[in-house]
């Protein structure tokens, strides 16, 4: 994506508890002469912050043009990650352009494809499965999560079903309180006044 120079761009991961979450980014700055996006940006670094649902700071560190930052989640939820590069040019100066390549994986470790070649055929196979039962585990903990929030949200929507119920059966009793009144009225007024 593109941002200006000291412009402030974050997603929101939804991010299950106990999860490592691993970012890397490249930043690529726009260059007037070549009309074109430098291979790198030298002496520009990038402010990483990663804020948990409930607004508290768990990462907050400057890197450089080039970088990959990761964090453990601790709570279950919506986690904002934002990236802010450090330029020191005053706001109306800073109208560079910014190309970032951003990626963010979750719940995933990675083999040193080195480590695999150098091994024989056996480990190979042995870092393998530990690489398949750590997907396993990932997605059994993924599933809990969703399962949790279907859950919430099923009380949730009973609950509103509940009070839905109770307000109309409150409605119906005024309702008809108000018509027996009226009736009871009318009646006492036409006595009142000999009409019947």
């Amino acid at each position: 994506f593109h941002s200006g120079e000291r412009e402030e761009k974050c997603i929101i991961e939804d991010v299950p508890s106990d999860t490592l979450v691993t970012g890397s980014y490249k930043v690529q700055r726009w260059d007037m002469h070549k009309q074109g996006f430098l291979d790198s940006a030298p002496g520009l670094g990038m402010f990483v912050t990663v804020a948990t649902p409930s607004d508290e700071v768990i990462l907050s560190k400057l890197y450089g043009p080039t970088a990959t930052f990761s964090f453990t989640s601790y709570q279950s939820g919506e986690h904002t990650i934002c990236l802010q590069s450090n330029s020191t040019r005053l706001v109306a100066f800073a109208g560079s352009k910014l190309r970032i390549h951003w990626d963010i994986r979750v719940g995933e470790h990675f083999l040193d494809e080195a480590i695999v070649q150098a091994k024989d055929k056996v480990n190979e196979v042995n870092l393998r499965l530990e690489y398949l039962l750590e997907q396993i585990h990932h997605i059994s903990k993924e599933q809990n999560y969703e399962r949790e929030r279907e859950e919430k949200f099923r009380k949730t929507s009973e609950e509103t079903n509940s009070n839905i119920l109770w307000w109309a059966v409150v409605q119906t009793l005024i309702l008809t309180s108000i018509g027996i009144w009226q009736i009871k009225s009318l009646r006492d007024f036409f006595i009142a006044k000999k009409l019947v």
